[in-house]
C-alpha cells in the first residue's frame, strides 16, 4: 500500500509539472510590460500641450534677483530654426527626443538597460508618447514675463541631432526662444554628462530691454495611469506613483487614486518631485537655496501631474541671468540618488526596515563587485547572515530537538490526563522543567532572526541589479520567475523536509496546515523572480543544514550524558 500511494504521489506531482510548463509555453512571462515585440515609438504630430496643463499658480515668495556681468552672447555661431519639430540627443547613458515646442523632454530611453534580455538594440523606455500612453518631462517660464505664461514657448536650434563625442564628456545642447520680448533673449540649455543620468536645465535671460524682466521657474512629469513597463510579472507589485519629500515628511507616496480624491500641495526650499516606478525613476530637483511649491494634480482628460514651481528670479535691465534646475530618468542606484538631493534615495523603498535593509544592500554590493554574479552573492550573503545568527538559530534548535526528545512522554501525559486540561498543562510544565527545556525557546530567537530576512527579501525585490541579472544555465534573469519552475520546486521541498524536522504541533489542525504549508507556499513562489525563491531556498536549506547538525550534536551530548 505504501509503494502505491508513493507511486501515485510520484505520478501526480509529474503530471503537474508538465502541466506548469505546458502553461508555461502557452502564456510566457510578460517582461517589461508584456511586449514580446518592440514596436518603434510613436510620436505624434503634435505634442504641444495645452495651456491648462501648465502650472497656474506662482509662489508668493518675494522674488530673488541673479544680476551677473552685462549680458554677452551665450553662443559663438547664430542657431538656425531646425528643420524638425523634435530634436535627437544621444550620450552613452540616455537616448532622447526633445520637442522645440515647449522645449520638453517627450522620449527617453535607457540604452546600458534592454527592454528584454534577448532583443539586443532595444533599450528600456522610460519616457514615451504615443500609443496611448504619455509619460512626458515638461518645464518652462511662467509668472510675469514667463516664455510659457500664454501658451508654450517655441524653440529653434543649431542642429537636429545632437551626440556626445567619443573624447568628451559633456554635452550642452541649447534651444533658443523665438518670439521673445524687444531686447530679451532666452536660452533653455540642456547639459548631459558621461556616465549619468541626471541633466541639467538651465534658463538662461540675457535682458537688454530697459525693465526689469521676471518669471519662475517649473518643471513637471506628466503621466497616464498605465502599468509599469518595468514589472516582471506575478504576484509581485511595487509601488507605481508619485513620490516626494517635505520638512514634516521625508517620504511621501501619492499614487493616482490619491490624486484622484484631491490635489495636493506642499511648499519647501529645495526638494523634489518624481515617479517611481520598480527600478526606475524620474524625478525634477530644483535648486536647493530657492523657495518651491510642489504640486499633484490632473487634467480633464485624466492625465496626472507632478510638478513644482519655484519662486521668481528676476534679471535687472543690462545683465544676464540664469536659474538651474537638474531632472533625473534612470535607474533607482540607491548612493547616486543620495548624492543628488536629501531623502531622494528613499525612492528605493525598504519600508519600515530601512535601517537594516541599507547594510544589508551595502554588504551584497561588496559581495556583487568581487564575484560578479549576482546569484552566487546572494547564496554568499545569505550564508553570511546565517553564520551571524548562528548562536540564535541553535538556541531554537536545541528547543526543538528538546521537543522532539519529549514528544513521546508529552503524549503519555495526554492519555493520562485526558479532559483535565488545567492538570495536563501543570504536568506538562513540570516535564520540561525537568528535561531543562524552554517551551519559548524556539520562539524568541526565530522572532528575533525575522526583521533581518524580511530585510533581505526587500532589498532582493528593489535591486535593480537583480534586473537581467544571469545565475547559471536557464537562470539567465533573476528578476522573472523561473522558467522551468525548478527553484519553486526545491524551495517547496525543503519546507517540507523543515517541516518534518520540527516537533508537530500539540493542535491536530495546527498539525494539518503546518503539513499542507509548502504545497501552498511552493504554489505562490511559482511566480515570484527567480532571484528571490533562490534566496529563500538557499536560507531554507541552509537551516536544514544547520538543524541537522546542532541536533545531532544535542543528541550525542545527551546520550552521553545518560551513559
Amino acid at each position: 500500500m505504501d509503494l502505491t500511494k508513493f507511486f501515485l504521489y510520484t505520478s501526480l506531482a509529474v503530471i503537474t509539472y508538465l502541466m506548469l510548463l505546458a502553461w508555461q509555453a502557452d502564456y510566457p512571462p510578460l517582461v517589461d510590460g508584456g511586449s514580446q515585440q518592440s514596436p518603434a515609438l510613436q510620436i505624434p504630430e503634435t505634442l504641444a500641450a495645452p495651456v491648462s496643463d501648465i502650472p497656474t499658480d506662482v509662489p508668493t515668495t518675494a522674488p530673488s534677483v541673479v544680476i551677473n556681468e552685462p549680458a554677452q552672447p551665450t553662443l559663438s555661431t547664430s542657431p538656425v530654426t531646425a528643420t524638425s519639430r523634435l530634436i535627437e540627443v544621444e550620450t552613452d547613458t540616455l537616448e532622447l527626443n526633445i520637442d522645440l515646442n515647449g522645449g520638453d523632454i517627450v522620449q527617453l530611453a535607457l540604452p546600458q538597460y534592454l527592454k528584454q534580455l534577448d532583443v539586443t538594440d532595444d533599450p528600456f523606455v522610460v519616457l514615451e508618447s504615443g500609443q496611448g500612453r504619455s509619460y512626458v518631462a515638461q518645464s518652462g517660464l511662467i509668472g510675469a514675463n514667463g516664455t510659457d505664461s500664454a501658451g508654450r514657448a517655441v524653440y529653434q536650434t543649431a542642429a537636429t541631432n545632437y551626440r556626445i563625442a567619443d573624447n568628451e564628456n559633456t554635452l550642452v545642447v541649447d534651444l533658443i526662444a523665438q518670439d521673445t520680448e524687444p531686447g530679451v533673449r532666452v536660452i533653455k540649455r540642456y547639459a548631459f554628462a558621461r556616465d549619468s543620468y541626471l541633466v541639467d536645465v538651465s534658463f538662461i535671460v540675457e535682458n537688454q530691454s530697459p525693465e526689469n524682466w521676471q518669471a519662475n521657474a517649473f518643471g513637471q512629469i506628466k503621466r497616464g495611469s498605465f502599468d509599469d513597463p518595468s514589472n516582471s510579472g506575478g504576484f509581485i507589485n511595487t509601488y507605481l506613483g508619485f513620490v516626494t519629500t517635505s520638512d514634516d515628511d521625508p517620504y511621501i507616496k501619492i499614487d493616482f487614486g490619491d490624486i484622484d480624491d484631491a490635489t495636493q500641495t506642499t511648499e519647501m526650499n529645495g526638494g523634489w518631485i518624481g515617479f517611481s516606478q520598480h527600478y526606475f525613476l524620474s524625478a525634477w530637483i530644483p535648486e536647493a537655496d530657492t523657495p518651491n511649491r510642489f504640486t499633484t494634480r490632473k487634467n480633464d482628460i485624466n492625465e496626472y501631474f507632478g510638478e513644482f514651481t519655484s519662486a521668481a528670479f528676476a534679471v535687472a535691465p543690462g545683465t544676464t541671468g540664469e536659474h538651474t534646475v537638474q531632472f533625473y530618468a534612470g535607474p533607482k542606484d540607491q548612493y547616486a540618488l543620495a548624492e543628488m538631493s536629501p531623502n531622494l534615495d528613499l525612492t528605493i523603498d525598504y519600508g519600515f526596515l530601512w535601517f537594516l535593509a541599507a547594510p544589508i544592500y551595502w554588504l551584497l554590493t561588496r559581495i556583487d563587485s568581487a564575484m560578479g554574479n549576482y546569484g552566487v552573492s546572494i547564496i554568499l550573503l545569505t550564508l553570511i547572515v546565517r553564520a551571524l545568527f548562528y548562536k540564535l538559530s541553535e538556541t531554537q534548535y536545541k528547543s526543538m530537538a528538546g521537543m522532539r526528545r519529549v514528544a513521546p512522554k508529552i503524549q503519555q501525559l495526554k492519555d493520562r490526563y485526558g479532559d483535565d486540561r488545567m492538570g495536563l498543562q501543570k504536568a506538562q510544565m513540570e516535564l520540561m522543567k525537568k528535561e531543562n527545556i524552554n517551551m519559548f525557546g524556539g520562539c524568541l530567537p526565530m522572532l528575533m532572526q525575522m526583521p533581518v530576512f524580511i530585510a533581505l527579501y526587500w532589498v532582493l525585490l528593489e535591486s535593480v541589479e537583480l534586473r537581467h541579472a544571469p545565475f547559471i544555465g536557464w537562470l539567465t534573469d533573476l528578476s522573472v520567475r523561473d522558467p522551468f519552475f525548478v527553484l519553486p520546486l526545491l524551495m517547496g521541498a525543503t519546507m517540507f523536509v523543515q517541516t518534518k524536522l520540527s516537533p508537530a504541533p500539540a493542535d491536530p489542525m495546527q498539525a494539518k496546515v503546518m503539513q499542507i504549508m509548502p504545497v501552498m507556499m511552493t504554489a505562490l513562489f511559482l511566480f515570484f523572480p527567480a532571484g528571490l525563491v533562490l534566496y529563500w531556498f538557499t536560507n531554507a536549506l541552509l537551516g536544514i543544514l544547520q538543524q541537522w547538525y546542532i541536533t545531532r550534536k544535542l543528541e550525542a551530548a545527551y546520550e552521553a550524558g545518560k551513559s
